[in-house]
């Protein structure tokens, strides 16, 4: 009798075997291409965030103005706070949030709750001649967090002093009734994350102070270790 055409059992399961390693093979490009533009973009976004928190603080701190946070047990006006972890100062806003006038910037390394620091910012309207000397002005909702993630960070500063020299950078600023010459935040990200050292200078403008002698100068900053 003549054969009829077709398949034997072994050639269909032969022909399901590659099929289903050619469909493993494809999945597996798709699977590693899909975490590589993942990964990609999560850099990217992440680079992003890093520079815009970057130009954000320069730009913030280069508009600080002498406009009093506080004051001391003196009674004397405090222009300036800063700490390892904090600092506050009073800027404008940038772009339309600006219609809200200068407001009190509180800049803070806390914690993230894993093991780790974020680092956020803070409005609150800024003190007027008759609030009292140590109520805290409300805060203008929660804080902003510019950047999570950070390993560890620190703020420092630098001034000049009656002769105009320049000082070391010190972790503490000493004098609040002053304004530092310049602010550098240090930072180290998680995994390859690369933040620039930051160091901005405080343009501080002279119609602010209101005749007031010069908050950025005045201070002696040489006994003040690095």
């Amino acid at each position: 009798m003549k054969r009829s055409g077709g398949f034997t059992l072994m050639e269909v399961l032969a022909a399901l075997a590659l099929l289903a390693l050619l469909l493993v093979g494809v999945y597996s490009g798709v699977r590693t291409a899909t975490h590589t533009v993942r990964s990609g973009s999560a850099a990217i976004e992440r680079l992003d965030k890093v520079r815009s928190a970057q130009q954000f603080l320069r730009r913030e701190l280069a508009q600080a103005m002498a406009q009093p946070i506080g004051r001391d047990t003196y009674g004397d006006d405090l222009f300036f706070k800063g700490t390892v972890h904090e600092l506050q100062f009073v800027a404008p806003l940038p772009g339309y949030l600006g219609k809200l006038g200068p407001q009190l910037q509180t800049l803070a390394l806390v914690g993230n709750g894993h093991g780790g620091q974020r680092l956020e910012i803070s409005f609150a309207p800024p003190r007027s001649s008759a609030s009292p000397r140590n109520q805290p002005s409300a805060a203008l909702g929660k804080p902003v967090v510019l950047l999570d993630d950070v390993r560890q960070g620190s703020f420092s500063f630098r001034g000049r002093d009656r002769q105009g020299e320049v000082g070391n950078w010190s972790t503490t600023w000493p004098d609040g009734r002053l304004l530092p010459s310049l602010v550098r935040i240090d930072l180290q990200l998680a995994g390859t994350d690369y933040w620039p050292q930051l160091q901005a200078p405080l343009r501080v403008d002279p119609a602010a102070n209101q005749g007031a002698p010069n908050p950025l100068q005045g201070i002696n900053m040489r006994s003040l270790g690095r």
